[in-house]
């Protein structure tokens, strides 16, 4: 494995273990009043396009990251739209 996957992987392992908390609390208080539903959207597109080109161009560290942020984000995007 290259440097610059490596370094990716562990880019992509920080990014990611940092948004799991605020999914968890989300997820057990259903409390998402702090929680801009506009930027979720965004947010929440953004890593399925980030996938999609992680896809595209073959690479491990964005296809990965992205695809397991994106389960966490849709997490929190259903439950702002559903606890709202």
């Amino acid at each position: 494995m290259h440097i610059t996957e490596i370094i990716g992987l562990i880019a992509a392992a920080c990014t990611t273990i940092s948004f799991i908390p605020q999914a968890i609390k989300t997820i057990r208080t259903r409390n998402t009043e702090g929680i801009s539903l506009g930027m979720y959207i965004l947010f929440t597109s953004g890593t399925l396009l980030w996938l999609i080109y992680g896809l595209f161009i073959h690479s491990l560290p964005i296809t990965l990251a992205n695809a397991i942020t994106l389960v966490f984000a849709g997490i929190v995007l259903v439950y702002k739209i559903r606890y709202h």
